[in-house]
């Protein structure tokens, strides 16, 4: 059973592109689909985990608005990084599932329980994972994942029931 979901940011979360402004401020564009997908993932008692190797304060700000339970930026060694994860939840990696794209994931591509790609990445990426989304990065890759899982685990009526009622005892 899936207990942590970690996701990549650049071409995961975001579309990969990276935008400077004149300003020097860097700039990202996040998926209101995958926003929701993570707050359903949570409802289901699945942690929730970004591990990139960038850093970002528009990600920070993100990470926080959608209450993501542990954000790692500017990590090299993303195994390691989940391995301590792993064990501060003790689980195994058969309870990890990972969304990554690019060979900076590939490692932990390999370890993880499930993994995922958005359908952008290259074909020997395509090749490693279990599932490769319709959707690209940063436009509902992960909310196609999240509900791949959802399903996969029998949890996906759990999901849409629990959120729906706290949406009704939000307002």
């Amino acid at each position: 059973m899936i207990k942590l979901l970690i996701m990549d940011c650049d071409g995961v979360l975001a579309d990969g592109k990276i935008v400077y402004t004149e300003s020097s401020l860097e700039s990202k564009s996040f998926s209101a689909l995958d926003g929701l997908g993570i707050k359903m993932i949570s409802l289901v008692d699945v942690k929730t985990a970004v591990i990139t190797g960038r850093e970002s304060e528009a990600l920070t700000r993100r990470c926080a608005d959608l209450n993501i339970d542990y954000l790692f930026q500017k990590i090299r060694n993303k195994v390691k990084q989940t391995e301590q994860i792993m064990s501060e939840l003790a689980i195994d990696w058969e309870n990890v599932a990972f969304i990554g794209d690019d060979w900076n994931d590939f490692e932990l591509m390999k370890k993880a329980g499930l993994t995922a790609t958005p359908k952008h990445a290259f074909p020997q990426i395509k090749e490693a994972v279990d599932f490769v989304t319709e959707r690209d990065g940063g436009n509902g890759a992960v909310r196609e994942f999240i509900e791949f899982i959802l399903d996969r685990e029998g949890l996906f009526e759990k999901a849409i029931d629990r959120f729906l009622e706290k949406l009704k005892n939000s307002g």
